[in-house]
């Protein structure tokens, strides 16, 4: 006799496990990949240069989506891949004691970026199969939620571990190994443990394979780029975050440097609580804040404001690197406020990207607005190392401020439905 049918897996047991694991290979490779080659003496072209790289997986995702609906559950690509990151941050922890560990390291953070970018699309089409309608939307918020939590951990405690590391063992190389074992055994823990608690949602199964499924799958792209005003959609997407690509990529760099190569001077700690914690809760208020007065007066009546906002806050960077404060709440505070600014204006970004997307095949057209929008960051970052080693700071963030401007261009040409993003 067969018995009871399973019970449906609650979604707090397993969305912000999901979400979490989903956020922690993206910091890896974007951003703890910085401070770990800063700490290994690593130029500042080299490390903006190949960084930037590894934006590419996140750039092309949307070409092999259709191969996650088409092969497997997407529960089986979220914990096979959760096990291929666990290995990869092994392979990594492996490659760091060596000579060549800037190549070999690259190479497997390069595996880490496509797993994690294919994992994302396995995560959020599995989160609309597993979760009602309904529940949906009310869950949305926890995703953000968590996903942030796993930038502060990222950003802020993995960095406060490895400088904890470096002073206790004096060997640099030595202290980032074993934060990358760490989180190995994490991942491979995460993978068994979402092997238990995922629920097995009847709807998730390969999509059916037909003979026009090469027709339709050139249709959806052809559709994005038929849309009208493409060209200037493109390049809104492209130049919107051209100046904050190029300081994401030196903000590190210039926190670490000592002060008499123009840097701040700060310790690996520091950077992690002021930069990776302090900054990533002021980024997140700034995202909630932007959402709100977005649903209030609605996108095109605050698109300039929330510009401006994202912009201006880049400034205190041409202070930092002038007067050089010594005071870690002076410097906390200048990067609160520009990380704030940043949230705050990139909500309306992410806005717009939904109104693009709006119409048939929004799941597919926002992906390649996301694609276009991972192309605007790598581009940018790829030459801002060598901008900065021959300019220095201070004229290098004098020159982020100017790169500001075809981010202002392009919004005065935009059109946007007064009433698209308020709520009604």
């Amino acid at each position: 006799m067969a018995g009871p049918p399973p019970q449906p897996s609650h979604p707090w047991r397993w969305i912000p496990t999901l979400y979490f694991a989903q956020g922690i290979p993206y910091v890896v490779v974007m951003t703890l990949s910085v401070v770990m080659y800063k700490n290994l003496k690593v130029s500042n072209t080299d490390i903006a240069l190949y960084t930037s790289w590894l934006y590419l997986p996140w750039v092309i995702k949307p070409l092999w989506s259709p191969l996650v609906d088409l092969f497997r559950t997407k529960r089986w690509w979220i914990v096979s891949l959760q096990f291929v990151i666990g290995v990869a941050l092994a392979m990594i922890a492996l490659t760091l004691p060596g000579p060549d560990f800037f190549r070999y390291s690259l190479a497997v953070l390069w595996l880490m970026a496509f797993s994690s970018a294919t994992h994302d699309i396995a995560a959020d089409g599995f989160y609309l199969l597993a979760q009602p309608a309904h529940e949906q939307a009310a869950f949305v918020g926890v995703r953000s939620t968590f996903y942030r939590l796993a930038m502060i951990a990222g950003q802020g405690g993995l960095v406060y571990l490895a400088g904890t590391l470096q002073d206790l063992t004096g060997d640099v190389a030595r202290a980032w190994t074993w934060v990358f074992v760490v989180l190995a055994g994490f991942f491979v823990l995460t993978a068994l443990y979402h092997l238990a608690a995922l629920p097995r949602p009847a709807s998730d199964g390969p999509a059916p394979r037909g003979a026009a499924f090469a027709t339709g799958y050139l249709e959806v792209f052809a559709a994005f780029f038929r849309k009208k005003g493409i060209r200037l959609i493109l390049t809104y997407l492209l130049v919107y975050r051209l100046a904050e690509a190029q300081l994401l990529k030196l903000v590190t760099p210039f926190l670490l440097d000592a002060r008499a190569v123009g840097g701040l001077g700060l310790t690996t700690q520091q950077v992690g609580l002021v930069y990776g914690t302090i900054g990533i809760i002021a980024l997140t208020l700034g995202g909630l804040a932007g959402g709100y007065v977005i649903s209030r007066f609605g996108l095109k009546r605050m698109l300039w404001p929330m510009i401006i906002i994202m912009h201006a806050p880049i400034a205190v960077f041409l202070y930092l690197a002038a007067a050089q404060p010594e005071h870690l709440a002076v410097i906390g505070t200048a990067l609160a406020v520009e990380q704030f600014g940043y949230g705050f204006g990139f909500t309306a970004y992410m806005v717009y990207m939904m109104l693009v997307a709006d119409g048939e095949h929004k799941t597919a057209h926002y992906a390649l607005c996301t694609g276009f929008m991972a192309l605007g960051m790598m581009l940018p970052g790829m030459a801002a190392g060598w901008i900065q080693d021959h300019l220095g700071y201070p004229l290098f963030f004098l020159w982020v401020c100017v790169a500001t401007l075809p981010s202002f261009a392009a919004t005065a040409f935009l059109q946007v439905d007064p009433a698209f993003g308020k709520k009604s």
